[in-house]
Protein backbone atom coordinates (compact mmCIF):
# COMPACT_ATOMS: atom_id res chain seq x y z
CA UNK A 1 0.00 0.00 0.00
CA UNK A 2 1.07 3.86 -0.82
CA UNK A 3 0.97 5.96 2.33
CA UNK A 4 1.55 9.95 2.24
CA UNK A 5 3.06 11.56 5.60
CA UNK A 6 2.96 15.00 5.82
CA UNK A 7 4.62 15.35 9.81
CA UNK A 8 6.82 18.87 9.89
CA UNK A 9 8.98 17.00 12.74
CA UNK A 10 11.77 14.57 11.27
CA UNK A 11 12.06 12.34 14.19
CA UNK A 12 8.26 11.75 13.89
CA UNK A 13 8.42 10.89 9.70
CA UNK A 14 11.50 8.72 10.51
CA UNK A 15 9.25 6.72 13.15
CA UNK A 16 6.02 6.72 11.08
CA UNK A 17 8.00 5.80 7.92
CA UNK A 18 9.93 3.06 9.55
CA UNK A 19 7.11 1.79 11.29
CA UNK A 20 5.36 1.52 8.31
CA UNK A 21 8.07 -0.09 6.01
CA UNK A 22 8.57 -2.90 8.49
CA UNK A 23 4.64 -3.67 7.57
CA UNK A 24 5.79 -3.45 3.88
CA UNK A 25 4.30 -0.05 2.79
CA UNK A 26 5.52 2.20 0.43
CA UNK A 27 6.03 5.63 1.92
CA UNK A 28 5.56 9.18 0.75
CA UNK A 29 7.21 12.04 2.76
CA UNK A 30 5.92 15.64 2.93
CA UNK A 31 6.36 18.32 5.34
CA UNK A 32 3.68 20.61 5.84
CA UNK A 33 0.08 20.29 4.38
CA UNK A 34 0.61 22.13 1.07
CA UNK A 35 3.44 20.01 -0.18
CA UNK A 36 1.34 16.54 0.62
CA UNK A 37 -1.59 18.43 -1.53
CA UNK A 38 1.01 18.92 -4.58
CA UNK A 39 2.13 15.49 -4.12
CA UNK A 40 -0.99 13.52 -3.67
CA UNK A 41 -2.19 13.82 -7.71
CA UNK A 42 1.65 11.84 -8.51
CA UNK A 43 1.39 9.66 -5.46
CA UNK A 44 -2.43 9.04 -5.88
CA UNK A 45 -2.03 7.51 -2.01
CA UNK A 46 -4.08 4.49 -0.66
CA UNK A 47 -3.81 5.98 2.78
CA UNK A 48 -2.86 9.80 4.20
CA UNK A 49 -1.12 10.14 7.70
CA UNK A 50 -1.11 13.93 8.45
CA UNK A 51 -0.08 15.81 11.60
CA UNK A 52 -2.86 18.48 12.53
CA UNK A 53 0.03 21.18 13.74
CA UNK A 54 1.97 21.60 10.64
CA UNK A 55 3.23 25.28 9.22
CA UNK A 56 2.07 26.20 5.72
CA UNK A 57 -0.93 24.81 5.49
CA UNK A 58 -1.58 22.44 8.84
CA UNK A 59 -3.63 19.32 8.86
CA UNK A 60 -7.38 20.90 9.02
CA UNK A 61 -6.73 23.18 5.96
CA UNK A 62 -5.35 20.16 4.10
CA UNK A 63 -8.35 17.78 5.06
CA UNK A 64 -10.58 20.38 4.03
CA UNK A 65 -8.95 20.75 0.66
CA UNK A 66 -8.59 17.00 0.09
CA UNK A 67 -12.52 16.62 1.13
CA UNK A 68 -13.32 19.13 -1.38
CA UNK A 69 -11.80 17.57 -4.31
CA UNK A 70 -13.97 14.68 -5.67
CA UNK A 71 -11.25 13.08 -6.91
CA UNK A 72 -9.98 12.39 -3.33
CA UNK A 73 -12.81 13.09 -1.23
CA UNK A 74 -13.01 9.38 -0.04
CA UNK A 75 -9.35 8.76 0.72
CA UNK A 76 -8.46 7.24 3.78
CA UNK A 77 -7.36 9.79 5.63
CA UNK A 78 -5.59 9.55 9.49
CA UNK A 79 -4.85 12.44 12.22
CA UNK A 80 -1.57 11.80 13.66
CA UNK A 81 -1.59 14.56 16.36
CA UNK A 82 -0.51 15.72 19.60
CA UNK A 83 -3.89 17.37 21.06
CA UNK A 84 -5.12 14.51 22.74
CA UNK A 85 -7.15 16.57 25.14
CA UNK A 86 -11.30 15.85 25.71
CA UNK A 87 -12.96 16.59 22.62
CA UNK A 88 -10.11 16.91 20.30
CA UNK A 89 -10.73 13.54 18.89
CA UNK A 90 -14.25 14.32 17.48
CA UNK A 91 -12.92 17.83 16.61
CA UNK A 92 -10.83 15.92 14.42
CA UNK A 93 -13.27 13.36 12.90
CA UNK A 94 -16.10 16.39 12.72
CA UNK A 95 -13.13 17.60 10.22
CA UNK A 96 -13.28 15.37 8.06
CA UNK A 97 -10.74 12.76 9.29
CA UNK A 98 -11.72 9.49 9.28
CA UNK A 99 -9.37 7.77 12.23
CA UNK A 100 -6.76 9.50 14.76
CA UNK A 101 -3.90 8.36 16.75
CA UNK A 102 -2.20 10.35 19.49
CA UNK A 103 1.92 11.34 19.46
CA UNK A 104 3.97 10.15 21.04
CA UNK A 105 2.83 7.32 18.60
CA UNK A 106 2.22 3.89 19.47
CA UNK A 107 2.64 1.45 16.85
CA UNK A 108 -0.24 -1.07 18.08
CA UNK A 109 -2.87 1.94 17.91
CA UNK A 110 -1.28 3.14 14.80
CA UNK A 111 -1.40 -0.65 13.63
CA UNK A 112 -4.79 -0.87 14.56
CA UNK A 113 -6.27 2.42 12.79
CA UNK A 114 -4.99 2.05 9.93
CA UNK A 115 -6.38 -1.89 9.78
CA UNK A 116 -9.76 -0.11 10.55
CA UNK A 117 -9.59 2.33 7.85
CA UNK A 118 -7.52 -0.27 5.61
CA UNK A 119 -10.37 -2.54 5.92
CA UNK A 120 -13.41 -0.39 5.76
CA UNK A 121 -11.76 1.19 2.25
CA UNK A 122 -12.16 -2.61 0.78
CA UNK A 123 -15.51 -3.38 1.71
CA UNK A 124 -16.76 0.12 0.21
Amino acid sequence: MKILIAEDSMVNRELLRELLEMRGHKVFEAVHGQEALDMIGQVEPDLLILDIGMPVLDGFGAIAKIRSDPQFKHLPALAATAFAMRGDRDRVLQAGFDGYVSKPIDAAALTQEMDRLIGATRLA
